[in-house]
């Protein structure tokens, strides 16, 4: 009978009812200095792994920032060597070879004859 009492004195007492997750997020429970204590190589071992994804991630747009701008550069030198190449190209025509050569008034004209080749035959 002394057990039923005592279950009995138990039960008319107040039930203590456990906050829930918001009241124990609030009130700083949720974490507290013992969680940190028992775990603290596996809370390391996470903030590491999130401080070296956060720094890889970093790493990563700024590479591929760095490739976008050196493609736009890449494509601006490609269309001036084209524009170089094909004025280079048109500069050296056969024809705007003779108007440079008349407008500096050199004196000069094409030949009408192919060069000559002499061989020697060393006998």
């Amino acid at each position: 009978m002394k057990k039923n009492q005592n279950t009995t004195r138990q039960n008319n007492g107040k039930k203590k009812r456990r906050p829930n997750i918001g009241q124990r997020i609030l009130h700083g429970s949720v974490l507290s200095g013992d969680f940190f204590r028992r775990y603290w190589l596996q809370v390391f071992i996470i903030v590491s792994m999130i401080l070296v994804f956060i720094t890889n991630k970093y790493q990563c747009q700024t590479s591929i920032e760095t490739i976008q701008k050196l493609q736009r550069d890449l494509a601006v030198v490609k269309t001036e060597h084209i524009n170089q190449h094909s004025h280079y190209m048109s500069a050296t025509r056969e024809s705007q070879m003779q108007r440079m050569v008349d407008s500096l008034a050199l004196g000069l004209s094409v030949q009408e004859q192919p060069p000559y080749h002499i061989t020697y035959d060393g006998k």
